[in-house]
């Protein structure tokens, strides 16, 4: 059965995110709430628990996961961005808006997209995943928590608890998850390509 956690939207308590973050630095696959919507959240490398997204969520291996970082001067250990890329992206964060960059070798190639060797990254708007961030110390490797033949993230900690309970180690809510997906921005052609239109406003990739 899945631990639940409900914790405070503006200070959220340290002991229950201290224990999120031993379940996830124990190999475990948690939900936690976004700006939009929940997601599923592991530690980077975690293979194991990527193929257990891939069965719940019934993905193939072509899916980018999202790297989910809680400050943009983290992303260059992970993504390739030149001039215009870093620009266009500490603009547009923290806030609605998945980008797909090249991959550097810091990210394990379980997580990478197996033939473009390409990441999807993103930093959220949200209390809750921003504490949790800093109190492992490391990105979560992400995916937003869409179940099969459903078109919206679900919002709902307890309602997620009683589906998942027995294929997630653990719920972190806080009770203020966002209702929608982000945009999803591809940035390595020579083009942005908006792959997938969101909460993100994709004028300044148009």
């Amino acid at each position: 059965m899945a631990q639940y956690f409900d914790v405070h939207p503006v200070n959220p308590q340290p002991r229950a995110l201290n224990q999120v973050a031993r379940i996830l630095e124990g190999g475990g696959l948690i939900a936690y709430p976004t700006d939009l919507g929940f997601a599923f959240g592991c530690m980077l490398g975690n293979g194991e628990a990527l193929e257990r997204i891939r069965k719940i969520r019934q993905l193939s291996d072509k899916h980018h996961f999202t790297l989910v970082v809680d400050e943009f001067a983290k992303l260059g250990q992970f993504v390739e961005m030149d001039n215009w890329i870093f620009r266009a992206v500490k603009a547009a964060t923290p806030g609605p808006y998945t980008f797909i960059l090249k991959a550097t070798r810091e990210v394990p190639k379980v997580m990478q997209h197996p033939k473009k060797r390409t990441v999807g990254v993103r930093i959220p708007d949200h209390r809750t995943t921003l504490a949790l961030l800093e109190t492992i110390g490391a990105p979560l490797m992400s995916s937003t928590l869409l179940l099969p033949g459903v078109d919206e993230p679900l919002t709902d900690g307890w309602a997620i608890k009683e589906e998942l309970d027995n294929q997630i180690d653990a719920v972190l809510d806080s009770g203020d998850a966002g209702t929608e997906l982000t945009t999803v921005v591809d940035l390595t052609g020579d083009e942005p390509v908006i792959e997938r239109l969101g909460a993100g406003d994709p004028t300044p990739f148009e």
